[in-house]
């Protein structure tokens, strides 16, 4: 479960993890990856694979969930069930010639394909210690649908890979005291 901090702590290891399958590309100048809102010219060398969180989502299959429950020995309280989030990632190959690009996306669909369940020690921040676990999936979209994302960023079309993951719990930070039973009086009058 995460706390405010979940969408930069899924990013960090997003990152993190492309970096460390970047690193046997080139002998040379091996290419990183880094977290980039595309705002400004990439600036390269080294090769760069970006890393632009786009779209942020409420997860509807996961709404509806029962509140939670803190356990004892402290205070019994609830609070609503963690918020369920679809995190859209935009990867794009910057710097090097045509070649390392397309090794830097085929290193980057290998590494999501082999590991594409993110559990465990591999999170970071709130994420550590936690039994949540970040499922990437690689999600085609139209040419049209992809043409409106760099037409939105005001950056001319680029070869690049969509990513989602899900599910990212952002925790509620409200918690409501609860009181426990005391007693219970059962009336035993019937009416039909």
């Amino acid at each position: 479960m995460g706390d405010f901090g979940v969408i930069a702590d899924v990013s960090t290891v997003i990152v993190g993890a492309l970096t460390q399958s970047l690193r046997g590309l080139s002998q040379v100048e091996p290419p990183i990856a880094e977290l980039n809102d595309l705002s400004e010219t990439v600036q390269t060398p080294p090769p760069k694979l970006t890393v632009f969180l786009y779209e942020i989502a409420e997860d509807p299959t996961s709404r509806n969930r029962p509140p939670v429950r803190s356990l004892p020995p402290g205070p019994l309280t609830t609070r609503k069930p963690p918020m369920a989030l679809l995190l859209r990632y935009l990867v794009t190959p910057w710097g090097g010639d045509q070649m390392t690009q397309h090794r830097m996306l085929g290193r980057a669909l290998q590494t999501f394909y082999d590991d594409a369940i993110l559990d465990g020690v591999q999170l970071t921040g709130s994420l550590a210690a936690s039994t949540d676990s970040l499922h990437l999936t690689l999600t085609p979209l139209t040419l049209d649908q992809k043409s409106w994302i760099w037409y939105a960023i005001q950056k001319p079309y680029r070869l690049s890979l969509n990513y989602e993951v899900r599910v990212v719990s952002l925790d509620s930070a409200v918690e409501t005291a609860v009181r426990p039973v005391q007693s219970r009086t059962i009336d035993g009058t019937a009416t039909l």
